[in-house]
């Protein structure tokens, strides 16, 4: 019978790799297509990775807690039949990439790369320019790099022709090894690893500090009328409807529909263009103990503060027990983070690349504030405001953070609807 590859798939957008949590079966299992054999988390969601075939479980080629690149090898399967490898995937990008270059001239068919080369060749610090092509001509393929790999003699590149390689043909750049000097503990120094999901949040942050630009704005909100309202109708509400109604609800509500009327924001950055997404798909932050989450609302314009109140109490119960799936994760093109639930009133966020932006609504305090020159005690929050300023600039940040506080400044019990 023949023995299959099981790669990491991707699990959402922009994922580039996973971190094997645990696995669900052992070498010897019998599992059928389909069937999950394990858990892997990324910076979007955890989630099992089902197997690509029906037969026995030959060798696990990773162990828990490792990081694995999408399309690398997890497992080998000793498979039922005749089945067509995931593997082979690889193989036809490349037969496609000949076929698209086939009227082309020998010198540009040599510099066209797949995928799979850039990634081998960046992951092993090969000099694409010294390695004789088999293809047409004389092409790179993936078998050529694996044959000198084989072999040991492998042209080494210098750490910035590797990056080079790797960022003109947009491949994400792995970081194998630790440029920093290495830090050492002291006696009573507790060493903690970094893996699972901080590892992954720590790629993302750096991977979003290093490409994107951030630039920040912040308004001051007085929610007075606000907070009356929905203090006014929550015992009631979570009676009605089994759920908690949260200040929450009402600040995505407002962002909601200043993106509809503010569109540029809800864009993300393509190398050479800007997309703006016409779904409003709403990123919001959810922990489970230490472990942080961003699953999405989606279409949160078409809904109401009622709708969105229960997906965000659906939502950030699927993070505490587990459950959320790569679809909560997936789609989202803004985010809006409530930093006001550990008493923050000031922060910036990174922004969650590669969408253009992040809104932190900070926490809501009483302040004295002067109204026809008298003071008087309002309820006053902060809109802390992080943007890609390749995409965007403070003329349209600041007309859309004015259009936000509009918005929540004028829910009261006259204006609002729940329903």
């Amino acid at each position: 019978m023949p023995t299959e590859k099981i790669t990491m798939p991707q699990l959402g957008e922009s994922v580039t790799e996973g971190t094997i949590s645990s696995w669900l079966v052992n070498v010897g299992d019998h599992v059928n297509k389909y069937d999950p054999i394990t858990e892997v988390m990324t910076d979007k969601v955890n989630a099992e990775v089902p197997s690509s075939f029906t037969g026995v479980i030959k060798e696990l080629s990773a162990a828990e807690g490792d990081t694995i690149a999408v399309g690398d090898l997890i497992c080998y399967i000793e498979t039922e039949g005749a089945q067509e490898s995931d593997s082979l995937d690889e193989e036809k990008e490349e037969i496609a990439i000949e076929s698209e270059d086939a009227t082309s001239n020998g010198e540009s068919m040599k510099k066209r790369y797949s995928p799979a080369v850039l990634r081998i060749a960046q992951e092993n610090a090969i000099d694409l320019n010294d390695v004789r092509g088999s293809g047409r001509g004389g092409r790179i393929t993936r078998k050529d790099l694996e044959k000198i790999i084989s072999t040991g003699e492998v042209p080494i590149a210098s750490q910035a022709q590797a990056i080079t390689t790797a960022t003109d043909n947009n491949i994400p750049i792995s970081n194998k090894s630790d440029t920093t000097s290495e830090k050492e503990s002291q006696r009573g120094d507790k060493e903690i690893p970094v893996k699972g999901i901080r590892k992954v949040i720590a790629q993302n942050m750096v991977k979003s500090k290093q490409e994107i630009p951030h630039a920040w704005m912040t308004v001051e909100v007085d929610v007075t009328d606000l907070v009356k309202y929905r203090n006014n109708v929550k015992d009631s509400f979570k009676i009605n409807e089994g759920f908690g109604l949260t200040f929450f609800a009402f600040f995505v509500k407002a962002v909601a529909q200043a993106l509809k009327e503010y569109p540029q924001l809800n864009s993300m950055w393509a190398g050479d263009k800007i997309i703006q997404k016409k779904a409003i798909n709403l990123s919001i932050a959810v922990a489970k103990e230490n472990e942080l989450f961003v699953p999405v609302i989606k279409n949160a314009d078409d809904k109401t503060i009622k709708a969105i109140a229960r997906d965000i109490h659906d939502l950030a119960r699927k993070a505490r027990n587990g459950k959320l799936t790569s679809d909560d994760m997936q789609g989202g093109t803004f985010t809006v983070n409530n930093t006001g639930t550990f008493g923050s009133i000031s922060s910036m966020g990174v922004i969650n690349h590669p969408q253009a932006a992040i809104l932190q609504v900070e926490s809501i305090v009483k302040r004295p504030v002067i109204i026809d020159d008298m003071f008087a005690a309002r309820d006053m929050v902060n809109l802390s405001l992080s943007l890609d300023h390749r995409i965007l600039d403070g003329l349209v940040c600041g007309r859309f953070l004015a259009r936000v506080k509009e918005i929540l400044e004028n829910m009261s019990d006259k204006t609002m609807n729940l329903y």
